[in-house]
């Protein structure tokens, strides 16, 4: 079995936040800034590590703008987030799941 932590790029600390099902796409920014000042990163230090713009990753969080998947991408990945695709049904249900097994095991 894998370590949560071996999953994470070299030096990321492991944060626990739920993972969330984005409608609109200003609601990933919250998530990404959360992330970002968990792991006590300084905007202008977070765009620099993941080799984006500050303002690519300010309309990110801000949730104004248009911001491109590869940067999206590198962002995610440098916060140690992933990103997961299916349907919306698909996803909800996962979620409904994972909620359940963690309140049978709170």
């Amino acid at each position: 079995m894998v370590e949560k932590n071996q999953l994470l790029p070299k030096g990321i600390r492991h944060i626990h936040r739920p993972p969330v099902l984005v409608g609109p796409a200003h609601a990933l920014g919250p998530y990404v800034r959360t992330a970002r000042k968990d792991q006590d990163l300084r905007i202008d230090d977070a765009a620099s590590l993941f080799g984006v713009s500050v303002d690519t990753l300010s309309r990110l969080e801000n949730g104004v703008g248009a911001v491109r998947l590869d940067k999206l991408l590198a962002v995610l990945d440098g916060l140690g987030l992933g990103l997961l695709v299916g349907t919306k049904g698909e996803l909800a249900n996962m979620l409904r799941r994972m909620e359940a097994l963690h309140d049978e095991h709170a």
